[in-house]
C-alpha cells in the first residue's frame, strides 16, 4: 500500500492509501478506452469544373453526402482552366448551389474562397442532438 496524493491543490492536500500499482493500471485502462471511443475528422475533397452537367453534379453530391453521413468534413473545390477564371460568379453559383443541396446533412463551415485557381467551400456534418 502507497500514500497518494489526490488533490495537491486543496487545503489541506488530500490523500489516499492505496494500491499505486493497481491505480495506475486502471488509469491507463480507462485512456485506452476513451481513445477507443475517438472519432478522427477527416477532410474529404469533391472536385467541380465550372460548367460540369447535372448528372455529374448530382453524383458528387451524392459521394460528399456519404462522407458527411460518415462524420468526415468535405471540401468542394471547383477547379478553373484556362479563361474559367474570369467568370469566378459561376464558380460561387456553384458553390452555393452544392451548400444549399447538402443544407439538410451539413452546414457551411468556410464560405466559398479563391485561392490561385481554384474556389473551396468547407461543408461540416450537422451535430446530431
Amino acid at each position: 500500500m502507497d500514500l497518494v496524493e489526490i488533490s495537491p491543490n486543496a487545503k489541506p492536500p488530500v490523500c489516499r492509501v492505496m494500491d499505486y500499482g493497481k491505480y495506475r493500471f486502471e488509469q491507463i485502462k480507462r485512456e485506452k478506452e476513451a481513445k477507443k471511443n475517438q472519432r478522427i475528422t477527416q477532410i474529404k475533397e469533391v472536385k467541380f469544373r465550372p460548367n460540369i452537367e447535372d448528372h455529374d453534379f448530382e453524383t458528387k453530391i451524392k459521394n460528399a453526402e456519404r462522407f458527411l453521413k460518415d462524420g468526415d468534413k468535405v471540401k468542394v473545390t471547383i477547379m478553373f482552366r484556362g479563361r474559367e477564371i474570369t467568370h469566378p460568379d459561376q464558380g460561387r453559383i456553384l458553390c452555393d448551389r452544392a451548400a444549399e443541396r447538402l443544407a439538410d446533412t451539413a452546414t457551411v463551415e468556410r464560405s466559398a474562397k479563391v485561392e490561385g485557381r481554384n474556389m473551396t467551400l468547407i461543408l461540416a456534418p450537422k451535430t446530431v442532438k
